[in-house]
């Protein structure tokens, strides 16, 4: 007998649906990353991986001479500090060492965990800090890089009396066309994206180049001796390190763009990236030197367009066409950050440290996601910015503060991946100390931010923090009071019930989504389901297990047949980066058993069994609420009110993996996690 298996489950066909391998085969339906050079790979690498450290050139070096007296001392010492931080912070950490640790083509902090985890439990902390600190710079990588492009309309005699409201609209405006065309993702723009930063850069280059010889004295900025006396011997010149920053916060986005276009792609455009990057940073210094020297460079010069590095470099003639490039570049960079944050939540969703939150796929090219919610949370994010900060310079002094934490927490990490691949000791420890000194130095410096608006950052980046960390430590509190059981003392109990006709059927095959690693126990909440809270007769029972793994892309299943055609396990092994689309999954895994002539499916009522009708699938969904006979520590207790309230305002555990509602069936039951020990009652007599 032959099945017309294009048969609609819950209005959706399973025909050429191919989702998930058996693990009895070695083939996989994802395309990995390669790393193979090409000329595409290239430019996709100038589109998407250097917007933010692009862009930077835009307010280096103003942030470096604001409230100075400009002097030879001063200009070499800042460049000087520019060129060996894109060099030792960005060349040799990020591009040379960190990407090394790919997953399976993919970085980013999330990926860097997902290798280390089991190593040691507490680097949770450093992975949570690091992605918390990487959204937060998300909310405000694109106020300052767009409000400080839009900026240079005060350098064309035509706006030059342009007011900081108006600038601060038109800003505003940007970012709600961004924000607002996410949801229709970036496939046929992000073409572009590569051939305009490609054009960016070169004009970074150019501009730069034609100031060089401005003073010819700025080559002796190569010299790190220079970078050294600023740091001792000019007043507060440690502190200047807080400016020096910027200029290589897109490092850590770097990383985590590493599966877009392989670590090769990113290395060798690297080299075109730095060049012009160190091209226009030098012909800024020369210009200051020559046009400003022994003068003091006001707030009100910069904030008038009197003073600007970034466009003071341009010929007049060209800085109208030099301000649409620049926007462009900052729309790009912001576009960058806004993908990666979509990609970062993702990746923690799977991991169980966030909340889960609808997800949807605009286009069908790899890497396109959007998050709803996330978009929604940026958005504000970036709106309260512009708003707050309103100019580019108040920006500056809250830009840097939070990514300072994610580059530490990606030492922390990495260090843990080199004992994992059994580096030498002596390697891992001089990684440590060069990079955790470099760090830790920047962090210093740039907490004298904190006061003048570095402050918001940190606030941003530890609510979030503060959401990962009680959604982690709610999940560990639950799991230390989750009862399982054998599953093979109730076996006969339910085959009994399955057999018992005077029990009404309650579907024809009842799946449940199980927690238990074990295929050969189950929580005692599903038996409870199954034969005591209105007791579930079906022909067939599913248990359907669902467990994240290390590589990313991973997407496998087991069958057992623990009473064949009666009760059945799948055991799905999704990577952190797979969406768990299990009623999907488990229509392919259905289908591939009925093809394997392992199952039938055929329902067993008489009166549709004679025409070959496929059964009813009915999934159950157990659904916590805490209850209040509960007697938890002060902190415990705080932490799962404030799981739950999340979990209120998060995607439904149904949704969440995928489940059609209409095959839905919830059922509550109360979490005690803690149980009232002290109850003290008396009874009396009349």
């Amino acid at each position: 007998m032959k099945l017309n298996f294009a048969y609609t489950f819950a209005g959706i066909s399973l025909q050429n649906q191919t989702t998930c391998t058996s693990t009895n085969h070695n083939t996989r339906t994802v395309k990995i990353p390669t790393n193979k050079v090409t000329a595409a790979g290239l430019i996709i690498a100038l589109g998407i991986i250097y917007g933010d450290i692009g862009t930077s050139p835009l307010y280096v070096l103003n942030a470096i001479t604001r409230d100075k007296e400009i002097s030879e001392k001063l200009i070499l010492g800042a460049l000087s500090c520019i060129i060996w931080t894109l060099t030792l912070q960005t060349t040799i950490k990020y591009v040379i060492l960190t990407l090394r640790a790919d997953n399976r083509g993919e970085g980013g902090i999330f990926s860097l965990f997902a290798l280390v985890r089991r190593q040691k439990k507490w680097l949770v902390i450093p992975a949570m800090i690091g992605g918390a600190a990487l959204i937060a710079d998300g909310m405000i990588t694109p106020p300052i890089s767009v409000t400080s492009a839009i900026e240079g309309l005060r350098q064309l005699k035509a706006f030059s009396d342009i007011g900081d409201w108006t600038i601060v609209y038109l800003v505003l405006g940007i970012l709600t066309v961004l924000f607002f065309f996410q949801q229709f993702g970036t496939a046929s723009i992000g073409r572009l994206f590569g051939p305009i930063m490609a054009i960016w850069f070169l004009m970074l280059a150019i501009m730069g180049s034609l100031h060089l010889f401005d003073d010819i004295g700025i080559f002796k900025a190569f010299n790190p001796y220079y970078a050294i006396e600023l740091l001792t011997t000019y007043p507060k010149g440690f502190y200047i390190l807080g400016a020096v920053f910027l200029c290589t916060t897109g490092a850590e986005a770097l990383y985590s763009d590493l599966g877009h276009c392989g670590k090769n792609n990113i290395r060798y455009s690297w080299i075109f990236v730095k060049t012009c990057l160190l091209l226009n940073y030098l012909g800024q210094g020369a210009w200051i030197l020559s046009n400003f020297n022994g003068k003091t460079i006001t707030a009100t010069m910069i904030e008038s367009g009197g003073f600007n590095a970034f466009y003071g470099v341009m010929p007049q003639e060209f800085k109208l066409i030099g301000i649409i490039i620049a926007t462009s570049a900052a729309i790009i960079a912001s576009q960058a950050l806004i993908s990666g944050s979509f990609t970062l939540i993702s990746e923690a969703m799977r991991l169980n440290l966030w909340p889960k939150l609808k997800l949807t796929y605009p286009t069908e090219e790899r890497g396109q996601l959007y998050v709803p919610g996330v978009n929604l949370l940026l958005f504000l994010g970036c709106i309260g910015m512009v708003l707050y900060f309103r100019k580019s310079t108040n920006m500056e002094a809250a830009y840097g503060l939070a990514i300072t934490f994610c580059m530490i927490a990606t030492s922390i990490l990495f260090a843990n991946y080199l004992i994992s691949k059994r580096a030498k000791s002596f390697w891992i420890y001089l990684y440590l100390v060069v990079y955790l000194s470099i760090e830790f130095s920047f962090l210093i410096a740039n907490l004298d931010k904190f006061p003048h608006g570095g402050f918001v950052a940190l606030i941003v980046g530890g609510l979030l923090f503060m959401i990962m960390y009680t959604w982690f430590r709610a999940r560990k509190i639950k799991n230390r009071y989750v009862e399982f059981v054998r599953l093979e003392h109730y076996i006969p109990k339910i085959q009994q019930l399955s057999s018992d006709k005077s029990v009404p059927k309650y579907a024809t095959h009842l799946v449940y989504l199980t927690s238990a690693n074990n295929p050969k126990e189950i929580e005692h909440k599903v038996i409870y389901s199954i034969l005591n809270k209105n007791p579930k007769r079906a022909d067939i029972y599913w248990f359907v297990h669902v467990d994240t793994v290390d590589d990313p892309y991973t997407c496998e299943y087991k069958v057992e047949h623990i009473i064949p055609n009666d009760i059945i396990r799948v055991d799905f092994r999704l990577g952190f980066r797979m969406e768990p689309r299990i009623n999907l999954m488990f229509r392919k895994v259905v289908e591939d058993l009925v093809t394997n002539k392992e199952v039938n499916i055929i329902s067993r009522y008489e009166s549709l069994a004679s025409s070959n009708t496929v059964g009813d699938f009915q999934f159950i969904v157990m659904e916590k609420y805490l209850s209040q006979d509960n007697e938890l520590p002060f902190m415990e207790r705080i932490i799962m009110k404030l799981h739950f309230w999340l979990k209120e305002h998060s995607l439904s555990e149904e949704r969440g993996f995928g489940l059609d509602v209409a095959n839905v069936t919830v059922e509550k039951y109360p979490l005690i996690v803690a149980p009232v020990s002290n109850l003290r009652l008396i009874r009396v007599e009349d």
